[in-house]
């Protein structure tokens, strides 16, 4: 039984890592050239639209967890009105 789930494990690994390797290409060099390209724009935009869209997405979130939280704080702060 344990040379049989060595063999499967050593077989399923080999699978698994050659299939990988032939699908990924080396392209750290074209990133290279994207992002030290004098552009004009910040880093975190420089990946194009998905980025812009992440960057606005991420500080939207950002404002209106600020002010959710602060209207709490305000709401938290007051005195509670009696029955």
């Amino acid at each position: 039984v344990y040379l049989l789930f060595q063999a499967l494990r050593q077989i399923s690994q080999r699978t698994i890592s050659t299939a990988s390797r032939r699908q990924l290409e080396n392209r750290v060099s074209e990133h290279q050239k994207l992002f030290q390209e004098d552009n004009g724009l910040p880093v975190h935009l420089k990946g194009g639209t998905m980025d812009a869209l992440l960057y606005r997405t991420t500080a939207g979130l950002t404002v209106c967890g600020t002010v959710y939280a602060l209207y709490f704080l305000l709401i938290s702060s007051l005195p509670k009105k009696p029955n």
